[in-house]
């Protein structure tokens, strides 16, 4: 058996409210300061990472049971507890303004370049704040703030292979978006998980959590956020083979970012551009077999687009590299590969070195040429 969805209307905590057989311990969490077992939890996600192989198998049931809400406005009707550090706007404005400048930093060079500085900037300096005092609305958007800059890091683990850790930071940010009320934090937490389990095979979970986040995405008023989860869902819909529900989600996701600005906002999901959104649905198209489609998706995102960032830009050009290769275009295939190398040299991420890997897979099928000589010494080089 796989696992067991909890019903109850609160969920536990990542770790905490299962027994080893998936049945709900009768301890009853909710009951005191929920936010300072909260805050505890972030701050002490664990430092272990689970195998891949067992990756959502132990921990679905957990992470399907954030889908039951807990009390939105538990954590704004309370009155805030005394600490030592006044809190206001300023300290929620600072929090955003790290998390996308780090964010900003990771899109360049790989999560592994600075999630240590964003966990220590957590556990340190905004640690200090969520103990502190600070009125209702203050203290709300210092939850949203918290899930962002947790999201972040939750990414940046994941861009190391760090797997479960980064289950871990997604389920925090997810538990802290929702004590907010912050629905589009929220939807964004669901999407991580969605994609995480996406990337390592968990089709059945990834579904269901990508379904979730499309669902909550509907309420939103912002065409990127709609463009973000609907491609999400249709990612998801696509690698368990529905070609049918993949295919109506990109139209809807496609009619979405039709409609959205080119300047990005400032929430998570208003970062979502145009480039990401035809790099996402071109390896979608891909993985329903439209080759044509998706190598012009790809094209689209680079050329038109102009993705700029080098550790996004790469990746791209991995997935066109593989595109073309698939398709028969070799030469093509090469110079494309070529570029990937220039545009990743530097760059700490699971994803480029996933595309290395894929490149090499490939090496003994390519024609003999100087390009693929070259192509041959440069990844030697990078080994």
């Amino acid at each position: 058996m796989f696992i067991r969805i909890a019903k109850a209307n609160k969920p536990p905590f990542f770790g905490q409210g299962l027994d080893e057989g998936g049945g709900r311990k009768q301890h009853h969490w909710w009951r005191g300061d929920m936010a300072r077992i909260m805050v505890v939890a972030v701050m002490h996600p664990g430092g272990a990472d689970v195998d891949r192989r067992q990756f959502l198998t132990a921990s679905a049931a957990i992470g399907l049971a954030a889908l039951d809400l807990p009390d939105a406005e538990a954590l704004t009707r309370r009155v805030s507890r005394p600490g030592p550090v006044a809190v206001g706007v300023g300290e929620v404005a600072a929090i955003r303004t790290v998390t996308t400048e780090l964010g900003n930093a990771a899109s360049e060079t790989g999560g592994g370049h600075a999630r240590h500085l964003a966990v220590r900037y957590l556990t340190i300096d905004v640690q200090r704040w969520l103990d502190g005092r600070s009125t209702d609305p203050v203290r709300r958007e210092l939850f949203a703030a918290a899930s962002q800059l947790v999201q972040l890091i939750g990414w940046m683990a994941r861009d190391e292979g760090l797997d479960g850790l980064g289950q871990r930071y997604h389920l925090h940010s997810y538990r802290l978006a929702a004590e907010a009320g912050e629905n589009e934090l929220a939807a964004t937490a669901l999407r991580g998980l969605a994609d995480q389990a996406i990337d390592l095979g968990h089709l059945p979970v990834a579904v269901r959590l990508a379904e979730a986040c499309e669902q909550r995405g509907r309420k939103l008023r912002n065409p990127k956020a709609l463009a973000y989860y609907s491609n999400t869902y249709a990612r998801a819909a696509a690698a368990d083979g529905d070609r049918v529900l993949a295919a109506r989600l990109l139209k809807a996701a496609q009619k979405a970012i039709e409609n959205a600005p080119v300047k990005p906002g400032e929430s998570w999901a208003s970062h979502y551009s145009h480039g990401r959104w035809a790099h996402e649905a071109g390896m979608i198209h891909a993985r329903m077999g439209d080759l044509t489609a998706a190598e012009a998706h790809l094209h689209q995102a680079l050329e038109i687009y102009g993705l700029d960032r080098r550790r996004t830009r790469a990746i791209v050009l991995a997935d066109l590299g593989h595109v073309q290769h698939k398709r028969g275009n070799t030469a093509e295939a090469v110079g494309t590969w070529h570029e990937f190398l220039d545009s990743s040299d530097g760059v700490q991420s699971v994803r480029i070195n996933d595309g290395i890997s894929q490149i090499r897979a490939r090496l003994p099928n390519l024609p003999d040429s100087q390009d693929s000589q070259g192509l041959v010494e440069r990844l030697t080089l990078r080994a």
